[in-house]
């Protein structure tokens, strides 16, 4: 532990260092590794929010009972002072209480005094294995010690309670207030990577440096925390022993109490207050990717993330070689101008900035000019989330006029690499771009997001799979292929082929003198996802992957059902269609237009979880990797087919029987970049940069739309059969 550092300003030196390199910062030393405790609290309160049960008032007030006539007495025999602490945990809900309770270390602290006469610290154990053996260990204690006491909470939800009261009724109201809001906190997945953790544990040590040196200088009445730094704070809380000590050492008994913290609204002034504390001390943005400041602004409703951040666990679809991960990562972007422009005068108005992507979506500039910025502090010029495949974002000067007076020059350029800031101290690099602009660039660890699908129109193929074209049939010597099937190719977010889908309409072949394709039966209408890519042999025409995966088989109503449509599949689920709702697997879509979400139920989230988004008019899926893509395609394709019957036309485009290009890879790559609401301007075209969803008809369709109108419509080979044949067995 360090002492208290003499001396109330930080080495000139600073400015130009990261907090990794300040001696200062270096030599504060806590009593507990806050990494390890921090991911072991996320992990704690994701358990808590899927644990809807532990929420019932009944069921609280119970655990409140054992947490205070049973668990805390018990702890307190074992806990001897100067000694360590007493390697065992108390059951789930008790925990819980436990946990909500050392949040407020003021309170929690008279408790125990009060009550025991000593401080009751929590045992570090963040080893899974030692958890497990620290709870078994606790009920042998506690059925010795309370035979007649149950060791888990045996509480009714429904059960009628007259509710807390004295001490109780406070601690009821810090387990609500946790409830409230810890729980959804912290609740996006880079939060438990450990590069992550590292970085929130130095800004948080960085923080109580600021505190010891220039909390007395602040005019404002309170400091604001980030969410990184909040995230350390309160898990600094959630071990009181370990928390008092260090505080001591520092000499920030009072000092913290001036911290705001949940779920108190502040205002606009106690944040700028903390910022300009931050950048006078570091020289640095007090925010940076996945550090905001979490607190409720006074009279500003909060922006929500466009992104649906889901911790998924396992993912199911690695089954699926032909389907690669993707990746997600917030970036932020803070510019700041140099002071020294101001002092020689200097003309900007004419210079701006750039903002483009490295990879994946070359079409985006976004622009800022100079005169946005500011000399004397940091300002966020644009927050956004990208999929790591994007390697970096790229800055470029630029000055308007230049050889052509309505384009700009180039004058400078700078890139910041995402692998880069991964390596970088607290996930944060700083540059100079063409001497006059500072600029910080700070992201999140890429955690796994959502797969991305979407399914794209082919040429029709026979029953072996192969497209229906003279190539083919010449490799064949001439024999004629033999049935009709609608083709379909899935793409995924960087445009590569992942599945094949097929949907069987005819039967019989072509031959000259009469014989056409003949439309086959209802029941073998079936459809088919092969897994892989079409094994071209000249061009474009190629024959679809051998694997196949799922299949879909449609099944007629019995004259005393009400339901429109049925499907039975391969994976043993089966699909019921109503006019007004439907039924699909072990759960239920709420559709919208032609959205529907995919609801799971599960032995571990009794309630349901939605698990995937599905548009089945433009056949386009965003599914977790904790749900099976194949199932949603089939879900997805399966909706479509029937609703085309019931409607009586083609109203997702699965009569179109040609390949229809798409944008230029690497052009704007469906879901490369999404910008955050609060970096959109008037002057940008965020159509391309919301979530997919919000302008789906837009995004997906635009192009195919756009050559559609271009191009006359191609007359059909005979080969393939006539449109009455499609329409027959699409349709009717």
């Amino acid at each position: 532990m360090s002492e208290n550092l003499d001396g109330s300003q930080i080495s000139a030196s600073t400015s130009s260092r990261s907090l990794g390199e300040i001696p200062e910062i270096a030599a504060i030393r806590l009593g507990i590794d806050l990494v390890s405790a921090a991911r072991r609290n996320i992990e704690f309160l994701r358990n808590v929010t899927d644990s809807p049960w532990l929420h019932h008032t009944p069921i609280v007030l119970e655990a409140i009972r054992r947490y205070h006539d049973l668990w805390m007495p018990l702890i307190s025999d074992l806990t001897v002072l100067d000694s360590s602490l007493p390697m065992i945990l108390p059951p789930f809900d008790v925990e819980w209480v436990w946990f909500c309770h050392t949040l407020n270390p003021v309170s929690y602290r008279e408790y125990c005094e009060r009550r025991f006469s000593k401080l009751i610290g929590r045992a570090e154990i963040f080893d899974e294995e030692n958890r497990e053996y620290a709870l078994m260990r606790c009920r042998q204690i506690w059925n010795s010690k309370y035979p007649f006491e149950s060791f888990e909470n045996e509480a009714s939800s429904d059960s009628q309670d007259s509710g807390p009261v004295g001490l109780r009724e406070d601690v009821f109201k810090e387990v609500e207030k946790q409830r409230l809001l810890l729980c959804s906190k912290f609740a996006e997945p880079y939060r438990s990577e450990v590069v992550y953790l590292i970085a929130a544990r130095q800004r948080y040590k960085a923080f109580l440096f600021m505190l010891q040196r220039f909390a007395h200088e602040s005019s404002s009445s309170r400091l604001v925390p980030t969410s990184d730094i909040l995230l350390m704070w309160l898990t600094h809380q959630s071990y009181p022993t370990v928390y008092v000590e260090d505080l001591k050492a520092l000499a920030l008994d009072g000092e913290l109490q001036k911290v705001a913290n949940l779920p108190e609204t502040v205002k606009e002034e106690e944040i700028e207050e903390t910022k300009k504390l931050w950048d006078r001390a570091f020289n640095q943005p007090y925010e940076k990717a996945g550090g905001e400041v979490p607190l409720t602004l006074e009279g500003v409703i909060s922006i929500k993330s466009p992104v649906y951040w889901e911790e998924s666990d396992t993912d199911v679809n690695t089954k699926y070689r032909s389907m690669l991960p993707r990746f997600l990562l917030e970036a932020c972007v803070f510019v700041r101008l140099k002071p020294r422009i101001k002092a020689l005068q200097k003309d900007i108005n004419r210079d701006f900035l750039r903002l483009r992507m490295i990879r994946c979506h070359s079409e985006l500039k976004l622009d800022q000019a100079f005169s946005n910025f500011p000399f004397d502090s940091w300002k966020k010029a644009w927050h956004l989330y990208c999929e790591f495949g994007t390697k970096g974002v790229m800055l470029e000067c630029r000055r308007h006029g230049g050889n052509c007076l309505k384009g700009s020059s180039l004058q400078d350029t700078v890139s910041f690499r995402w692998n880069d800031l991964l390596r970088a101290d607290s996930l944060t690099l700083e540059k100079e771009v063409s001497q006059h602009v500072n600029v910080v660039t700070s992201i999140t660890p890429p955690v796994q997001a959502p797969y991305l699908l979407k399914c794209v129109p082919d040429r029709v193929t026979d029953d072996s799979g192969a497209m229906i074209s003279d190539v083919i049939l010449k490799m064949n010597s001439y024999r004629p292929q033999e049935g009709r099937w609608l083709s379909r190719t899935v793409l995924d977010h960087a445009g590569r082929v992942c599945f094949v889908i097929r949907i069987r309409v005819g039967g019989g072949f072509w031959r000259r003198g009469g014989e056409t394709p003949s439309a086959v039966k209802c029941e073998d209408r079936i459809i088919e996802i092969r897994e892989g890519s079409w094994s071209y042999v000249a061009g474009s025409i190629g024959r679809a992957p051998e694997k196949v995966v799922a299949t879909a088989t449609p099944k007629e109503p019995a004259e005393a059902e009400q339901w429109k449509a049925a499907w039975c599949f391969s994976t043993g689920d089966e699909l019921i269609i109503e006019w007004e709702s439907s039924l699909p697997v072990s759960g239920e879509a709420i559709a919208w237009e032609a959205n529907a979400i995919s609801i799971r139920f599960t032995e571990d989230n009794p309630d349901g979880k939605a698990t995937a988004l599905l548009n089945w008019r433009l056949l386009v899926v965003e599914v977790l990797p904790e749900e099976d893509a194949v199932l949603m395609l089939l879900l997805c394709i399966s909706i479509l087919k029937s609703v085309s019957e019931m409607k009586k036309q083609d109203v997702g485009g699965l009569l179109v029987r040609r390949r229809i290009k798409e944008a230029r890879l690497g052009t704007r790559d469906w879901g490369s970049v999404i910008l955050h609401p609060s970096s959109w301007s008037s002057s940008i075209d965020s159509t391309y940069l919301q979530p997919w969803y919000w302008n789906a008809g837009i995004v997906m369709t635009c192009d195919a739309v756009d050559q559609l109108k271009r191009q006359p419509a191609l007359s059909q080979s005979p080969v393939e059969g006539s449109d009455k044949l499609y329409k027959h067995g699409i349709i009717n």
